[in-house]
């Protein structure tokens, strides 16, 4: 694995089996993150589905052996009423964990409302709102497109600002940003 001083590199993914979003970020101690690669795997919903998944995992494992994250964060599967919709999400982030666990790193999961608060400061933004956010925490000139790929970006800056250490800011609540906040609070609302 190559040397990034201070950074943490995270592969976010937006589990799916006709969209993946996929997105690396290298964030740096004081909470820095700046933009690797940003993607989406595309599966048709007429291949098999063994042919679905396959095609996920190779592309997966071209973009671990090239990216070379030191962790992979995944939206946690949550209940919905469309089976079909969770069945696929659970599915692709089988696939995802497998990847990973084969080169050894950590998966890490993350609810679609960490993600928010922590990249908006608030649990129930929408998804444009989570998009404009990841453009500026990246610096980018327009959001990541389609909402899928800023999702899978959304999930790895989560991850690296949740991280013991990256936003922890020393351990001070006033060294953590408005989103962060926002996110600690939530978490110990969780834990009573």
């Amino acid at each position: 694995m190559p040397q990034r001083t201070g950074l943490k590199r995270v592969l976010g993914i937006d589990p799916g089996l006709t969209r993946c979003g996929v997105g690396v970020v290298d964030v740096s101690p004081d909470r820095r993150a700046s933009l690797v690669y940003v993607g989406v795997i595309r599966t048709p919903p007429e291949l098999a589905l063994e042919e679905r998944v396959l095609r996920i995992g190779n592309e997966l494992a071209e973009l671990l052996d090239e990216h070379e994250p030191d962790v992979v964060a995944l939206e946690r599967v949550f209940a919905q009423h469309n089976v079909q919709t969770v069945m696929s999400v659970a599915q692709a982030s089988g696939v995802a964990m497998f990847m990973s666990a084969q080169r050894g790193l950590a998966v890490a999961l993350h609810t679609p409302s960490e993600v928010k608060a922590a990249v908006t400061g608030y649990g129930s933004a929408d998804k444009k709102q989570v998009a404009a956010m990841v453009a500026k925490v990246l610096r980018l000139d327009a959001p990541p497109s389609p909402a899928d790929a800023a999702d899978a970006l959304a999930i790895a800056i989560c991850h690296a600002w949740r991280s013991p250490g990256a936003a922890r800011g020393g351990g001070s609540d006033s060294a953590l940003t408005p989103a962060q906040q926002a996110w600690r609070n939530a978490e110990k609302a969780t834990r009573r």
